[in-house]
C-alpha cells in the first residue's frame, strides 16, 4: 500500500490533560478521509500535529515517507494545509497573498503562472483578486485559504472545515474540486457536515475523547445505524403491528401516528421483500412501503454522545466543554 500519511500512537497532553490519546491510522494516495467528531474531540489538535504545526507528546507522523519531527522541511513541502479560520494577512490582496505563498514555496516562474491560473479559476477568486483580504466575506476568505493550500500542488492535503462559510453553490464547487484532486492525492477533511462525508469521502473516521471510536467507509458506518434496513409502511388495516412483530427477522415494531409503522430488522438484514410478501398475503391496503435511508447522523450521535469524565481535556482554543 502506498501510504502518504502514517500516524502512529499520537498523543498530545497539556499539563495533566490528554487532548489526543494514542491515535493511529494511515491514509493512502487516492483516499479522502473524513475526520469527524464533536467540538473539542481532538480533530484540530491531531491535524496540527500531522502538519507539524504542533509537536506531539508521543508518537510519530510520516508524510510521503518523511518524518514530520525529524525531517520537518521535507515533510511540510508535501503538505497543503487549510487550518481552522484560514488565517491570512488582512492588508494583502488575494493575488498578493498567493504570490507571497508562491515565493515561500519557491515556485519557478512557469509553475507559478500555471498554478496561479489553476487555483484562481477553480476556487473562483477572479472577482476579488485586488480587494484587501480584510474586506472579503467569510466565504471568500475561506476560498483564499483553500487556494494557498493547493497552490503548490502537494500530494497531501489537510483541510480543516474547507466549506465553512460557503453558500450551497460554493460548497458544491469546492466538493467537486476535492473529488477531482483526490485521484492523485491523500486528503484529510475535518468537517461537521455529515452530508459532506457522503459527497466526497471514501473513508470516515470518528474521534471522541481524543480516541478513534469508528473507522470505515461511509456505507459501513451507516450500517451501524439502528435504522439500517428498517422498513416504513402506511396501512390502515388492523393487526399490522402484531403481524410485523411476529416475523422471524423483525426485532421490533414502532407504531406511529396516522397509520405508519416502522419495522426494525434483526442484525440489519434486509426485510423489505418479506414485508412486501406479508402485505400481499394479508391483502393489506398500503399507501407506502419504503426502506429507511442511511442515517450517518444517528451513528455519529450514538458514538459520541457520552460526556467527558471530570478532569478530561478540552481542546485548546475551542471554548467548548466537550471531551477532547
Amino acid at each position: 500500500m502506498d501510504w502518504m500519511i502514517e500516524v502512529e500512537g499520537l498523543v498530545k497532553t497539556f499539563g495533566h490533560l490528554t487532548a489526543v490519546d494514542g491515535v493511529s491510522f494511515n491514509v493512502p494516495k487516492g483516499q479522502v478521509l473524513g475526520f469527524l467528531g464533536p467540538n473539542g474531540a481532538g480533530k484540530s489538535t491531531t491535524m496540527k500535529m500531522i502538519t507539524g504545526f504542533m509537536t506531539p507528546t508521543a508518537g510519530s507522523v510520516r508524510v510521503a515517507g518523511h518524518d514530520v519531527d525529524d525531517q520537518p522541511i521535507a515533510a511540510k513541502a508535501q503538505i497543503g494545509y487549510l487550518p481552522e479560520g484560514a488565517p491570512a494577512y488582512p492588508d494583502m490582496t488575494p493575488i498578493g497573498f498567493l504570490n507571497f505563498v508562491a515565493d515561500v514555496r519557491r515556485l519557478d516562474a512557469a509553475t507559478r503562472r500555471r498554478r496561479l491560473d489553476y487555483v484562481i479559476a477553480n476556487v473562483h477568486l477572479e472577482t476579488v483578486l485586488e480587494q484587501p483580504i480584510e474586506t472579503l466575506s467569510k466565504g471568500f476568505k475561506r476560498r483564499v485559504g483553500l487556494a494557498q493550500a493547493i497552490l503548490h500542488d502537494p500530494p497531501v492535503l489537510v483541510l480543516d472545515e474547507p466549506t465553512d462559510g460557503l453558500d450551497p453553490n460554493q460548497k458544491h464547487e469546492v466538493r467537486s474540486l476535492i473529488a477531482d484532486m483526490a485521484k492523485e492525492k491523500a486528503i484529510i477533511i475535518s468537517t461537521h457536515i455529515l452530508e459532506e462525508v457522503d459527497a466526497v469521502c471514501s473513508r470516515a473516521m470518528i474521534i471522541a475523547n481524543g480516541r478513534i471510536v469508528a473507522d470505515g467507509t461511509p456505507a459501513e458506518l451507516e450500517r451501524q445505524s439502528p435504522f439500517h434496513n428498517a422498513v416504513l409502511i402506511n396501512c390502515q388495516d388492523g393487526g399490522v403491528a402484531e403481524a410485523l412483530g411476529a416475523m422471524a427477522n423483525v426485532s421490533k415494531v414502532e407504531e406511529m401516528p396516522d397509520g405508519y409503522y416502522r419495522a426494525y430488522p434483526k442484525n440489519g438484514v434486509s426485510i423489505v421483500a418479506e414485508v412486501a410478501d406479508l402485505i400481499k398475503q394479508r391483502n393489506w391496503s398500503t399507501s407506502r412501503l419504503s426502506v429507511e435511508p442511511p442515517r450517518l447522523d444517528d451513528v455519529f450521535r450514538s458514538i459520541t454522545r457520552s460526556r467527558p469524565e471530570p478532569g478530561q481535556a478540552v481542546e485548546p482554543g475551542t471554548g467548548q466543554g466537550e471531551a477532547v
